[in-house]
Order: structure tokens, then C-alpha cells, then sequence
């Protein structure tokens, strides 16, 4: 193990560290939108419908400027896409503060959510240019890393939401600190074209039908993953200010309980899977998110939020990695469709699941709508036979 990190030049070990920072202000600025919702929703005068129509704009945006990140990559290349793309993120988020109308909010989480999709896809396709480089695994250290930028960042909402900072003010800050940060991380990533260091393709498998339901189940897991996380993104702070009468600094700790926990199973989950298989510890880890937000939803209190949405984090935290993971090894398959149809479920899910809790609270309650995340966790119980169960150690 020591041979092999001395091993690795200089320049690698800089890239690394670079990616990491990027997908570190990827996540801080998302998450510090989050806990200020309430205020922008309360600002608008929405109703959970149209907020959660305003929110879904996100995903949607996602959706479609995903499919223009290939061709940033081509022409600019993964560093300068994912570096220079956190500072059009900050701008868009900024907006938030400014936006007159629900539809206006819409427009720009729109442009929010295409521009991250792009950043998304750019900082993973360097990560794993990185990785390659390592000749071991280290893209899951990025994603906790991503999730400890989104606990930073939902940190400072709360503390900004709790002191009565202006939202302006706020995303200013905030939008100029990481866009620094990310643009300074752009001087140690990797030059020269993004297939430098890629092996020769490998020729592609025959098209198995049976493939087509394992995605469909697949895909569906993805989907249970989104549900668990766009609950505490969308819903956490409303449920704690509206259904259990938290203060506006107190009610974004849902969120940041939500990420905490799902950090810590990000970096235990390699060590876990290796020991028991991902299709354990994804199944048990469905029955922990269902029974710890059902308790919630029964006895709805502070403390008992905050622990519910922390077992929802924990217990979804290796769920969508397992799932793209099945689905990159998928006999049949052409080489990368499997992980490619997962990843754009994943993000139908983000999108549908907004208004569809919304509608949900709007005609029963947002404890009603939040049941989301117990059905997310037992589907996945139930489901996650279908992922392979191999030890990696």
C-alpha cells in the first residue's frame, strides 16, 4: 500500500487533491440554497404544489443540459468544464435571491441544474482520469468529499438563515468563496486530452433482453436513492417549520443530518461492502432508512426528525453506487449503457419526486408526502436482491 502511494507522481497526487475541491464547492453551493427554501417559498407566497413545480425545474434542467456535457468536455476539456463551471453554478444560484415569481424561480433552478449537470459529468470523467493514473479506486473518496462540502454548505445556510443574513448577501459570499476555491483547483488538474490516460475500448457484448429488466430494477433503486435525498433537500427545513415548529436555524439541520450520515456510510460503505457485499448491506441499509423516517413520521418531534433523517442518509448512503455498479457489469450490454440508463432514472427521480410530494402535502400533509422515503427504504429491502453480492476484498 505504501509502495504504491509513493509510486504516484507528484502531479497525480495535485489532481487529486484539485478534483476533490471541486467536487467540494459542487456540493457547498447546492446546499447552501437548501436551508433558506423556506424563506423563499414563504417570500413568493407558494403553495407546497408550486414550490415543489419550482423546485423539480432542477432535475429538468439537469436532464437536459446533461446531454450537452460531452460536448463541453470535447471542446473545453473536463478541467476547464468542471473548474469553470462552479462559478456560472454560484451566478445561477444567486438569482434565487432576486427571482419575482414562481416561474421566474423555475427559469433559473432550471439553469442551476443544467450547468451542475455538466459540472457533474465533467469532475467524475477527471476523477476517474485520475484514477486511472492510481491504478486503484478512489472516485467514492470524491463523492464523500461532495457530501462533506454539502454539510459545510448546509451549515452555513442554517447559520445564515438563524442570524436573519439577507439571501443576497448570503450567495455572495458564498458564490465568490467556492468560485475561488474552484477556479484555484483548475491550476493542479490534469493537462492534455481527457483520453491520455484511458486503456483501448473494449469491444462491445450482444443485447441481452433479460438486461432490460434488470434496469428496469436497477433503474428503480436509482430512483429510491433520489427520493431518500430529495426529501431532505426539498422537504427537510418545511417539515421541521411547518409540521413540528422549528426555528429557521434549527429546521435546515434536517438537511445537514440527512448528509452527515450519508457521508459517514460513504466512507465506511467501501470498507462494509468489501466485508459483506453491497446487496446486504444496501438491503439492510433500506430497512434502517424505512424504520428510522417512519419513526419519525410517527412521533414527530425535533430530535426525533433530525435522527430519522440521519438513518434515512445512513441507510441509502452505498445505494446508487451499488446500483450503477450492477449495471456497468450487466452481461449483454454494450460498455457503459447500463451505468448511463441508471444515471438518467436517478435524475427523472430528482425531478418527479419535488412536485409529487408536494401534491401529496398539499391534499393530506408533508408527513403524509415525507412516506416517500419509508417506501423508498423497504423498495429497496425488497429490490436490492437483484445487486451483486461479490466481495471486492
Amino acid at each position: 500500500m505504501t509502495t504504491a502511494a509513493v509510486a504516484v507522481p507528484l502531479g497525480a497526487r495535485r489532481a487529486r487533491a484539485a478534483v476533490a475541491a471541486v467536487f467540494l464547492t459542487n456540493g457547498a453551493l447546492f446546499a447552501n440554497v437548501v436551508p433558506r427554501y423556506p424563506e423563499v417559498k414563504e417570500h413568493l407566497d407558494l403553495s407546497n404544489a408550486l414550490f415543489g413545480t419550482a423546485l423539480a425545474a432542477g432535475p429538468l434542467g439537469a436532464l437536459t443540459g446533461g446531454l450537452f456535457a460531452p460536448l463541453a468536455i470535447r471542446v473545453l476539456g473536463s478541467a476547464r468544464t468542471a473548474s469553470f463551471g462552479i462559478p456560472l453554478i454560484a451566478t445561477a444560484f444567486l438569482l434565487v435571491a432576486v427571482a419575482p415569481s414562481w416561474w421566474l424561480l423555475a427559469v433559473v433552478l432550471f439553469c442551476s441544474g443544467a450547468a451542475d449537470a455538466v459540472v457533474d459529468v465533467a469532475q467524475n470523467a477527471h476523477g476517474l482520469r485520475v484514477q486511472r493514473i492510481y491504478g486503484r479506486s478512489i472516485v467514492n473518496s470524491f463523492h464523500g468529499v461532495w457530501s462533506i462540502g454539502a454539510v459545510l454548505g448546509g451549515l452555513m445556510g442554517s447559520a445564515a438563515a438563524g442570524l436573519h443574513v439577507p439571501l443576497l448577501i448570503h450567495l455572495v459570499v458564498a458564490g465568490v468563496l467556492f468560485s475561488i476555491v474552484a477556479l484555484a483547483a483548475y491550476r493542479y488538474l490534469l493537462r492534455g486530452p481527457d483520453e491520455a490516460e484511458r486503456p483501448a475500448a473494449a469491444a462491445g457484448r450482444s443485447f441481452a433482453r433479460a438486461a432490460v429488466w434488470m434496469l428496469a430494477a436497477l433503474g428503480l433503486l436509482a430512483l429510491f436513492g433520489a427520493l431518500v435525498e430529495d426529501a431532505g433537500a426539498s422537504w427537510g427545513a418545511l417539515f421541521m417549520t411547518e409540521d413540528i415548529g422549528a426555528t429557521a436555524a434549527v429546521a435546515g439541520l434536517a438537511f445537514v443530518a440527512l448528509q452527515v450520515a450519508m457521508t459517514a456510510g460513504r466512507l465506511l460503505g467501501d470498507r462494509l461492502v468489501d466485508r459483506f457485499g453491497q446487496r446486504t448491506v444496501t438491503r439492510i441499509g433500506g430497512a434502517v432508512a424505512a424504520a428510522g423516517m417512519g419513526f419519525a413520521l410517527a412521533f414527530p418531534s425535533v430530535g426525533s426528525a433530525l435522527v430519522g433523517f440521519a438513518l434515512a442518509g445512513l441507510g441509502t448512503a452505498t445505494l446508487v453506487p451499488a446500483a450503477m455498479h450492477t449495471a456497468d457489469e450487466l452481461p449483454g450490454l454494450p460498455s457503459g449503457l447500463g451505468l448511463t440508463v441508471v444515471s438518467w432514472v436517478l435524475r427523472i427521480g430528482f425531478l418527479a419526486s419535488p412536485p409529487l410530494v408536494g401534491l401529496v402535502a398539499d391534499h393530506s400533509s408533508l408527513r403524509v408526502g415525507l412516506l416517500s422515503v419509508v417506501i423508498a427504504g423497504v423498495g429497496t429491502l425488497l429490490l436490492g436482491r437483484v445487486l451483486l453480492n461479490r466481495r471486492t476484498g
